[in-house]
């Protein structure tokens, strides 16, 4: 017997998905970006180009922390939030945050500068926070500490992505629906 909703479940505020730890290495990546797909499908509503969009940001995302941050160093960690915050009459707002172990030196978290538009056009990297930006409804970065060790400190990037609530038969008749999934995995 599974305990996982076989059928998606409806989004509503305040959802969470249990958070996933990861080992911050290049190779997690599949494993990454299969088990927030997985994640994604189990929501009802979220159209397939959004949720290819939601996967491709995680994964550049996850990337980034495993490239930049401190989780690349033996034993260090990745953390995956997925969260709806909003649902909110015909738009809901889904939230993927990607925590990391925090940098590697003291440079802030941004797009890197190029000395010219063709030298960004031909270089192999460097487009992943320019991508999120451009699908995701909005983003950013922030600091993060561990409630448990404040000494750790970690750096949290967080997308947003909008999307139609699709409507129920409940809600279109004027009445509220429940999830009776308990709000998470």
């Amino acid at each position: 017997m599974s305990i996982v909703p076989e059928n998606p479940t409806p989004a509503y505020p305040g959802r969470r998905w249990q958070a996933r730890h990861y080992p911050g290495t290049r190779s997690t990546c599949t494993r990454f970006r299969s088990e927030l797909r997985s994640d994604l499908h189990a929501l009802a509503g979220v159209p397939r180009s959004l949720r290819e969009d939601i996967e491709l940001c995680g994964s550049e995302a996850f990337a980034n922390s495993v490239t930049h941050s401190r989780s690349q160093r033996p034993g260090g960690t990745v953390v995956r939030m997925l969260s709806t915050p909003i649902v909110m009459g015909r738009e809901t707002t889904l939230r993927l945050s990607v925590i990391d172990e925090g940098p590697l030196n003291a440079r802030p978290l941004c797009p890197p500068a190029r000395s010219s538009i063709e030298e960004w056009e031909q270089s192999e990297s460097g487009r992943g926070l320019l991508l999120i930006h451009q699908l995701a409804s909005e983003w950013g970065t922030q600091r993060w500490t561990d409630p448990t060790s404040p000494a750790v400190s970690g750096t949290v990037l967080w997308a947003e992505f909008a999307y139609p609530t699709p409507a129920t038969p409940n809600a279109t008749a004027g009445t509220s629906t429940t999830c009776a999934c308990g709000g998470g995995r």
